[in-house]
Order: structure tokens, then sequence, then C-alpha cells
């Protein structure tokens, strides 16, 4: 992978991770059509430039992270963010198989894009308006919705979002409590991938990015890239859905898939 092929998958990483359009699916895409070849250090590129995407969180809602006095916000992330951790370690073999079944990923891309064109309408009533007003019990039931995204093409932030709002919670709130639940999920994929996950050369994750000092500089370039997309897409996303709710998303997650459908049944 050379550096223009790095800067474009950071672009792709932080303009939809956490965007309900499913990362996973367009990284797929990218690299296929521009020929990126997928050994280990893209795998692991590809998983550990959402080290940017959750700095970009972070610095959006400094106050929220840093304001101590609050131990309960923490307490809800925490408990919050243990299914995806149990469930994704269990899972990861699998994971890993199914990411390589492009048609498979296209198909959940459309039937999520069917789901929210409805959603709006569907939860129309919520009656948690305030992150303050979430309830353990809706922050661990809204962690298990987030493992609905470990069948790839799902999207991480559109099941967190889905799951919020099936709780009561009104359509800004799901997002951004979804944008807050992405920093300790995303943190630990992260870790794990960088330091404890064996590729399949035999080598762990920071072998890799020290092996060769152009793959450090790429890792580098990549999370500082997705750092400063994720904060324009953060404050995008949080524009269109106040305004339009989640109807437009739904229509480009069907449009996306149909595309991706066509290129991977067609063309490999």
């Amino acid at each position: 992978m050379d550096l223009i092929q790095a800067i474009l998958l950071a672009i792709v990483e932080g303009l939809t991770e956490y965007l309900p359009v499913s990362s996973t699916a367009h990284m797929i895409f990218v690299s296929s059509y521009y020929g990126i070849q997928e050994d280990d250090f893209v795998k692991l590129f590809q998983t550990a430039i959402q080290f940017g995407a959750i700095l970009a969180v972070v610095a959006l809602y400094w106050r929220k992270f840093f304001d101590f006095t609050k131990l309960n916000f923490y307490k809800k992330l925490v408990l919050a963010v243990i299914p995806a951790l149990i469930l994704g370690k269990l899972f990861d073999e699998a994971i890993d198989k199914v990411l390589g079944a492009t048609i498979y990923i296209a198909i959940m891309l459309i039937v999520g894009g069917v789901v929210l064109i409805f959603i709006d309408k569907y939860f129309k009533n919520p009656k948690t308006l305030k992150e303050e007003d979430i309830t353990v019990k809706q922050a661990i039931t809204i962690g298990f919705w987030q493992c609905l995204a470990m069948m790839p093409g799902t999207s991480r932030s559109a099941a967190s979002i889905i799951g919020g709002m099936q709780q009561g919670l009104s359509r800004q709130v799901a997002a951004e409590f979804s944008f807050f639940l992405a920093v300790p999920t995303m943190a630990a994929v992260t870790v794990y991938s960088i330091v404890l996950k064996k590729y399949e050369s035999g080598k762990i994750g920071y072998e890799i990015l020290l092996e060769n000092p152009d793959n450090m500089k790429l890792f580098l370039i990549g999370n500082v890239i997705a750092f400063f997309v994720s904060i324009i897409a953060i404050k995008f996303f949080i524009g269109i859905i106040k305004k339009y709710g989640f109807k437009p998303w739904g229509y480009y997650r069907i449009i996306a898939g149909a595309i991706l459908l066509l290129y991977f049944g067609y063309f490999k």
C-alpha cells in the first residue's frame, strides 16, 4: 500500500465510521476498486486508524469526557461496552472469515437501509431527551444492540443508534451516545489489533508496524487524516439528522448496497 492509498482509506474511515453506513463495506469496496493488496499491514491499518476517529469524538465532546465529577457517565460506557468486548473476542475468527463474503455485506447494507428509512416513524415518541437521563439498563441494552455490528455491513453506528431509539432515546441523543460508546469499543479493538492479535504471518500488530519505517509513517498519517475527517463527518451527521432524520442514510445504504452487489457480482 502506498501513501495515496493510505490517505484514501483514512478519508473513507473518517467519513464513514460514525455514519450509519458501514465503514467496513466502504473500506472493502475502495480497497478492491483501487487494487489495494490485502496483506497483514493493510488489515492492521484498516483497524488501527480508528484511533484517529476515537480522538475526534474526545476532542468534540471533551467537556463530557473530562468531567470527572460525573462518574455515572463513565459507568454507563463501561457497562455498555462489555457485551461487545466479550462477544467480539469469542467470534473474532468467524468475523474475519465473513469479511470476505462481499455479497453478504452488500445485502446487510441494503437491509440496514430499509430499517433506517422507517426508524423515525416507528420510534417517534422519545422519552429520553438528554444523555444524563439514560439509565444503566438502557446503556447495557444499547451495548447488546451494538453487537449486531459484528455482522460486517451492519454498521456499529447504525446498530447502536437503532438500539438507542428502541430504548426511547431521541435521535440526537441516540446518535451522540453512539459516538460516546464508540470510544471504549474502538479503543479496545485498536489496542487488541496492535498489541495482542496475531496475523497470518504469525506476527503481532506492533511487530508489523515496527518492521518497516514506512508502515509506521502510513499509520501516523492515516490516524491524523481520520481524526480531522471524522470531526467534519460528525458535525455534518448531527446537522442532517436534526433536519431530515435517518431517511437520507437509509436511501444511501440501499443505493450503496446495490452498487456493491453489481460490482462484486459481475466484476469479481
